[in-house]
């Protein structure tokens, strides 16, 4: 079989990866959908483990073209395609997929250039849109109500100085347009004082904000997820590796009542019937964390946790899309 090769130059290891392929146990002849492509590490290994059909899913048109090569150097077992993951149902147009690993938030390539305006470490243009288009992070600050952008902050970014920094903000746009992000990380930090070599960036949770509401990420994970529970044949297996609170807890709740582990009437899930037969077995309990020694090789790694299902025979469950997610304050959603 054709063997993978890399996107470009850059040696690129995905977060997890031997942790990734131990659940998804890819098999000869199988197919499945690595819907966040980025730097195609994920594709690259599953392609690499068996004779395997990737469809690979990413927003950005940069990943896109960036994987042509690998595209073309994979003897046509991997599809390429531009889209949300979301979508992953239209996008992959397979009757039954045998697994789906999702890679959940920025990737290192978007984080690195500083134009993409994803870092506060980085000075550029404040866009943070991972498909190039719609409203950006720049549109949202200067635009959006000062209680709006204080439950944005302080939902999606769990920033206790929530309210603080959205003043500060406002005050800074009423004296010129935010439009880099280091004129962002200045208005932060009228509320957060400067930064301490001994805590995290005072403006770390913002940006994080920031770019979950531009992109509406926690929506779409949601989404996913209900996706992939009803693309996934009988012994499918769904892999979900998740880098902060808010996804995790998402992923969480997700496979909890998928699998059957919550108590019958529960006030929190109230979608889920008693008589529903769960969708997914769960193959560990809990989640599985980066080992120690990619953490210590990869800082990124110290926040991973993957979680996993196998689906079951039993028909999807109801969508319960609002009972999964998150309960955002009115005006926070797009």
């Amino acid at each position: 079989m054709a063997a993978a090769q890399p996107v470009n130059a850059s040696a690129h290891v995905p977060v997890m990866l031997a942790e990734v392929l131990d659940a998804l146990q890819p098999r000869d002849g199988c197919t499945y959908v690595d819907g966040t492509f980025g730097a195609g590490g994920y594709s690259r290994a599953i392609l690499d483990a068996a004779g395997t059909r990737v469809i690979a899913i990413d927003r950005d048109p940069a990943a896109i073209r960036g994987g042509q090569a690998m595209v073309e150097a994979s003897g046509g077992r991997l599809t390429l395609r531009e889209g949300r993951f979301a979508d992953m149902e239209a996008l992959a147009g397979e009757a039954a997929i045998d697994g789906v690993v999702l890679d959940i938030g920025v990737s290192s390539m978007q984080i690195d250039e500083a134009a993409r305006g994803f870092s506060f470490l980085r000075d550029g243009p404040l866009d943070m849109r991972m498909a190039q288009q719609g409203p950006s992070a720049a549109d949202a600050v200067n635009t959006l109500p000062q209680e709006t952008l204080a439950n944005i902050i302080y939902v999606f970014g769990e920033e206790p100085r929530a309210r603080a920094i959205a003043r500060a903000i406002v005050a800074a746009r009423t004296e010129a347009p935010i439009t880099t992000t280091l004129a962002l990380v200045k208005a932060i930090e009228r509320a957060t004082g400067r930064p301490r070599p001994d805590k995290i960036h005072p403006a770390t949770r913002t940006f994080q904000a920031l770019r979950i509401h531009v992109n509406g990420e926690l929506d779409e994970l949601v989404d996913a997820l209900h996706a992939a529970e009803r693309m996934l044949r009988e012994g499918g297996r769904l892999v979900v590796v998740t880098f902060h609170s808010l996804e995790d807890r998402i992923v969480k709740r997700f496979f909890a009542s998928r699998g059957g582990k919550l108590p019958s009437g529960s006030r929190h899930l109230p979608g889920v019937a008693e008589s529903e037969a769960p969708s997914f077995e769960l193959p560990f309990k809990g989640h599985i964390p980066a080992s120690s020694e990619e953490a210590a090789r990869n800082p990124r790694a110290r926040s991973a946790k993957l979680r996993a299902g196998i689906r079951t025979a039993a028909a999807p469950m109801l969508v319960i899309a609002d009972e999964i997610g998150l309960r955002l304050p009115h005006g926070t959603r797009h």
